[in-house]
């Protein structure tokens, strides 16, 4: 039995009836937490929702003697993310965990991606984050405490053809988690982005005869850490992929310094601005080190 649990925890998560959140769901209630399992039940596009995929999966919670309730609001508008909260609040009056894993999937290219698929996926994948996020945000730092999980994807961080909806969503994702995890960080609210890999519905039409064991339950782990209150990282990005688990991050190269420059001057030097021989990892206030760095650089020059 695992000592690392969520008794008296209260968890919600998104897109918790199929997939990667159903495993979540299933493995945290298995654990202790208090689970609101939030799904529409659509199709993968969105659509044709479909009430029984969330209870499903709340009715295996409890058949192992969990606890658990069925939310069915849509993450993709502001009154949905908040009634998605109010689920857990007026269930058990807090909120402690948040996993937003909803999704869905509907492919273009730059060219020729409809306006309309375009922001149905930002919507939910992007929008759903930050309404779920605004809605708990207050109530774990009134509390002094939360934990928040964004899904990002290898998609967002390296970008995939004929997916820019996606790829824009998950890169967003990014710095959603980082803002919040500044903000929580004086009241013990923690944000981090899984960027996990499996073999889902999403999967569909890919030829993943040649794949190693990438079932959602390889990732259900590395998100339960995330989610627990002995978890101290904030401002991470951890991708989870085929029973490999690595910390992603955001480098800069030292850089070069002139006073000044022209644009053969900076043509010359782009080879030295470039070398990655050192990297620079400045972590959750990159922002201020950023600035401190590079100002430190003119200044000694």
């Amino acid at each position: 039995m695992s000592k690392m649990r969520f008794d008296g925890r209260v968890v919600v998560i998104t897109g918790a009836g199929r997939g990667l959140g159903r495993a979540y769901a299933l493995l945290l209630g298995s654990l202790g937490a208090k689970v609101v399992v939030n799904d529409l039940g659509g199709e993968i596009r969105g659509d044709r929702p479909d009430q029984g995929v969330a209870q499903s999966v709340v009715d295996e919670i409890r058949a192992a003697g969990g606890e658990a309730i069925a939310n069915t609001d849509s993450v993709a508008t502001p009154e949905g993310g908040r009634a998605i909260i109010q689920a857990a609040l007026s269930e058990w009056g807090r909120v402690d965990g948040l996993i937003h894993n909803a999704g869905n999937v509907r492919y273009g290219s730059i060219r020729d991606i409809s306006y309309e698929d375009f922001k149905s996926v930002v919507d939910v994948h992007l929008m759903g984050a930050f309404h779920v996020v605004q809605a708990a945000f207050p109530h774990m730092c009134d509390a002094g405490y939360g934990r928040i999980v964004l899904t990002s994807s290898i998609g967002g961080i390296y970008g995939n053809e004929r997916c820019v909806n996606y790829g824009v969503s998950k890169a967003g994702m990014i710095g959603l988690a980082n803002i919040a995890a500044l903000e929580g960080e004086s009241c013990n609210v923690k944000c981090n982005v899984i960027i996990p890999s499996a073999v889902t519905r999403m999967a569909e039409g890919i030829d993943i005869s040649q794949y190693p064991p990438m079932d959602p339950e390889l990732v259900a782990p590395v998100v339960g850490w995330l989610t627990h209150e002995d978890c101290e990282l904030t401002g991470e990005m951890i991708a989870s992929i085929a029973g490999r688990v690595a910390r992603v991050f955001i480098a800069e190269t030292p850089g070069v310094y002139q006073p000044s420059w022209t644009i053969d001057e900076v043509a010359k030097a782009a080879e030295a601005m470039q070398d990655k021989s050192q990297i620079l990892d400045f972590g959750l206030h990159g922002h201020v080190d950023h600035i401190r760095y590079s100002f430190a650089m003119a200044k000694n020059a």
